[in-house]
């Protein structure tokens, strides 16, 4: 029998720009080159984006530098810093803070894993900080930054860097990368879809001044309205509320007055918490709150009264509803950005989310026929990303020892995903941090808030008493100064930016302090 004959996609169209439509664009442009595919973007000015999502994860380097962008470049491009990290305050108990740190503590000093050593000192009341064994944390709390080292020997390949952009500014980057590379970019406002009566596949989309354009394959990055996925399909939503209750935010960028460190701050407050991410030009602000605990006006004003420096513009008021969609890929169009579903910005995960669409997409990329089992296949795969950062994100709110706030007390109370339940067991019980083929977040991170947060192994791997308190301590002792050493031997975040040749303007420096 002879192989059935695949029938191409030749037309993508993208509904929407702003991050998710353009990195998405961009990245098809990239892959599809030299093929007979066209792609074709819409979007509306009159609409516009959420935009306010400037912290990023690690993985956006390798998805820039898959499409062959300078890094430098794209820094000065959009306002960008370095970022090593995320600081929490007041998250396990007012006066409580430590930083996430995008790279693993302490190194190999036995057949246990590092923070079972840690474990039992700690037990005995001879443990310091679990920062004290991270050198991204402390060169974060210093404000400096270099370049990890290639070399697996050196103190400095221990640790990852994201960054921290103006999310506008990157869009209107990939933009004009993607039409460079063939994109259609349209203007206009869709005002109906059309779908095939047999199959449901949709087969066109209709604009404001009554133009309709066709296509074999869509991707709906139109945002909360899910114009295609929602709309027209009729998808459905998993509402998380129950496990993350908060669902609106104020954002207003300011004037940056402290240093521009490399990290991310998310400070906890009476009813949700307030995020710091320092740009180059700019500091950008939110709070994210939940309106059961809290009025929108004094949100605001809890926001205006923690800011660094003079508002640059008026608050902006955002509504959401933290969940997913039933299904990212539903008959011939993908969901990818706050189409396919949203969670709250507190580990920078809303860009990677739409990274990890774009990337299965590409993996998976279908003929006209949409293939049941990889339609199957993508959902599955984004279902685990979306259910196990919803569990990380959950823990940092499960976690608390607040007691001065009904909000805090409510979610120490709540029901909790079986799967985050599991975690913790397994962390408090006897240290154990599980790892998945597929998940954003490794060991070392939920070792992070765990720690940081005031939850600590009952018990550790036994292999660690091969070892006299004496010979740990020692160990610990020598990697503390050689971290500390090598804190001291790097330079200034701001002053990296300017040698790498990343800085937006000569004024740059000024901020340093």
């Amino acid at each position: 029998m002879r192989p059935e004959t695949r029938q191409a996609i030749k037309e993508i169209i993208i509904v929407g720009g702003g991050t998710a439509g353009w990195m998405t664009a961009a990245a098809l442009a990239h892959k599809l080159s030299g093929t007979d595919t066209t792609i074709t973007l819409i979007e509306s000015e009159e609409i516009g984006t959420v935009g306010v999502g400037e912290a990023t994860l690690p993985h956006i380097r390798f998805f820039n530098q898959t499409l062959g962008i300078d890094e430098a470049t794209l820094m000065a491009r959009t306002s960008a810093t370095f970022k090593l990290g995320i600081e929490f305050c007041d998250w396990g108990k007012i006066g409580d803070r430590y930083i996430h740190p995008f790279g693993d503590y302490g190194e190999s000093i036995g057949p246990a894993a590092f923070h079972h050593y840690w474990a039992r000192m700690q037990a005995s009341g001879d443990a310091d900080s679990l920062d004290d064994y991270s050198y991204p944390v402390r060169a974060a709390e210093a404000n400096r930054f270099m370049l990890p080292d290639p070399d697996p020997r050196s103190i400095f390949s221990t640790f990852s860097y994201a960054f921290q952009f103006d999310a506008s500014q990157y869009a209107a980057f990939l933009s004009k990368f993607a039409q460079q590379k063939g994109v259609r970019r349209i203007e206009g406002k869709i005002v109906n879809a059309r779908s095939d009566s047999l199959t449901g596949n949709i087969l066109s989309v209709s604009l404001e001044n009554g133009q309709d354009i066709e296509g074999d394959f869509f991707v709906d990055c139109s945002g909360f309205r899910g114009l295609l996925i929602e709309q027209q399909l009729q998808t459905g939503y998993d509402d998380w509320s129950h496990y993350l209750p908060c669902n609106r935010a104020i954002a207003v960028p300011c004037e940056a007055s402290d240093p521009i460190g490399p990290y991310t701050r998310a400070t906890a407050r009476t009813a949700g918490w307030q995020w710091r991410i320092p740009l180059q030009h700019r500091i950008g602000n939110g709070h994210v709150y939940c309106s059961d605990y809290i009025s929108d006006d004094e949100a605001a004003a809890q926001l205006m009264d923690n800011l660094e420096g003079p508002p640059l513009s008026d608050p902006r008021q955002l509504y959401f509803k933290t969940g997913k969609r039933r299904q990212l890929w539903n008959k011939n169009c993908v969901a990818i950005g706050l189409s396919g579903g949203f969670l709250e910005p507190l580990e920078s995960t809303s860009i990677h989310l739409i990274q990890s669409g774009i990337t299965y997409l590409i993996e998976l990329f279908p003929d006209q026929k949409c293939a049941p089992l990889d339609v199957q296949e993508y959902n599955r795969v984004m279902d685990l990303e979306f259910d196990r950062i919803r569990d990380f994100l959950v823990l940092h709110y499960v976690a608390n020892q607040r007691d001065d706030a009904p909000m805090w007390r409510d979610l120490r109370e709540m029901a909790w995903p079986d799967s985050l339940r599991e975690k913790i067991e397994a962390f408090r019980g006897r240290g154990i941090i599980p790892q998945y083929a597929h998940g954003l977040f490794l060991p070392a991170s939920w070792l992070a808030v765990f720690a940081g947060q005031n939850i600590v192994p009952e018990r550790y791997d036994p292999r660690v008493d091969k070892m006299t308190s004496e010979e740990i301590a020692a160990r610990f002792s020598l990697l503390r100064e050689k971290i500390s050493n090598a804190v001291e031997n790097t330079g200034s975040h701001l002053d990296f930016i300017q040698s790498y040749g990343a800085a937006v303007g000569p004024d740059i420096g000024t901020w340093a302090s």
